[in-house]
Order: C-alpha cells, then structure tokens, then sequence
C-alpha cells in the first residue's frame, strides 16, 4: 500500500491520478513533527511519499522551516526505517541555486554540489536530503518544481529559468518513478523554460514581470537520468 503525506497541490495530485491513500494535518491531524499521530499510516503501508514541507520562501522563520524539513524528516526517516517502508521524499531544485549559471543550459546533474540560495527553505530542505541519504534504508528523492494549472496568476516571471512545469505533468513523472522502483537521486521536471513561457500556456492574458532578488534566476536541472528511467515520458 502507497500512502501519500500532505495534501498540498502536489500531494493531492498524485493522489488524484493514483488513488493513492491520502494523509494530512488537515483532514486526518498528522503532523511530522509528533510521532504520536504516526498511528494514522495503516500498518500494511510499504511506500511513503512525503509531501509535507514549509515551502515559505519569502520567510525568515528559521524554526519553522527547521521543524518540518529537517526535524519531521528525521522522525519519518526513524519511522520508515523501523517499519519497512520505502520513503519518497519530494525536495526541490532550490537546492541547486546557486550552482546554476546563464550560460549552463543543461543544468546541474544529481552529482554536481548544489549550493543552497540565501533563504531557510532552501537551506532546511537541502539539509533534509542529506539526511535521507545518510540514514534512509530504502529510498527516492525526487527534486522537483511544480505550478498550479491553470497558472492562476496575473503575472508571471520572465527571467525565471528552470525544468518546472505544471503540476500534473510533474505529479505524473514522480508516480512513473516510484512504479519503475527508483531509487536514490532524481532530478524530475522537463525541458527549460521561463515561468511566463509555462504560463501563457494555459492562461493567455498573463503579463510578464521580472522576478524579485531573493529568487534563484536559474533551476535549470539536467534530467537525463529521469528520461532513462522513464522511457517515453518527456
């Protein structure tokens, strides 16, 4: 049995295209952090995907970005471990900011350094993978970008480059990974392009504007790895 924790955008996506059991603070009142409600995952659970993070870029809240990405993903760590359970974690390619230069239209791999961007998110979510990399028995990490579709935004970065892409698009990439039995590192997404490029796809009337400082001008992620897996899907 798959069960799928968060019912954020992503979260409820895959579960929606899957059918997949579905596990949130907000209709089942887990919480990452409280190993207590870890009661609620059925006990012939064999795969987690973990959607839950604080994916606030814009605060300057350290705990609460270190609660959820860091802490929460040490205790599910314990727990999958413990029980026999395949962990699907879903992290970001904000931790390749930094890494990524205008002049780098591949992108970076899954075995370049990845150097975090100047904000908790990033730096708690790249912490985050660390630790599943060094404690996980049995898992997928699966660094990914995902928007609403339709893109329900007036307007939309125009220098904003990176391997994002709608969130079924993405949703079904990761479910495609986890039936081929992945594991280890993946970066999942699709060819380059700006958020306006994305966005005018399914909103016409989007306006272009560029993106503010704080975020990463470049996530572009080399996904070779992704489309060897996945044969036939783009």
């Amino acid at each position: 049995m798959i069960v799928v924790l968060g019912n954020g955008i992503l979260g409820s996506e895959i579960s929606n295209q899957t059918g997949w059991l579905n596990i949130s603070r907000q209709n089942e009142g887990f919480d990452i952090c409280r190993e207590e409600t870890y009661e609620i995952i059925p006990e012939c659970c064999t795969v987690i995907v973990n959607c839950i993070a604080n994916t606030n870029t814009w605060s300057d809240d350290r705990e609460g970005h270190w609660e959820t990405n860091y802490v929460g993903v040490y205790k599910l760590i314990q727990y999958c471990n413990d029980h026999g359970i395949k962990l699907v974690h879903i992290s970001t390619d904000y931790v390749y900011a930094g890494t990524i230069k205008s002049n780098n239209t591949k992108g970076a791999s899954e075995e370049d350094v990845p150097v975090n961007a100047a904000n908790w998110y990033s730096y708690t979510k790249l912490l985050g993978d660390g630790l599943v990399q060094l404690l996980s028995k049995d898992f997928l990490i699966c660094r990914c970008s995902h928007k609403p579709i339709p893109f329900p935004y007036d307007v939309a970065y125009s220098n904003k480059y990176g391997s994002f892409d709608y969130v079924d698009t993405i949703a079904e990439l990761v479910i495609g990974l986890i039936h081929k039995d992945a594991i280890g590192i993946y970066n999942v997404g699709t060819h380059p392009k700006t958020v306006y490029e994305l966005a005018v796809q399914t909103k016409a009337d989007v306006r272009p504007t560029p993106a503010p400082k704080n975020i990463p001008a470049y996530s572009i992620m080399d996904v070779s790895r992704l489309k060897k897996t996945l044969i036939g899907l783009t």
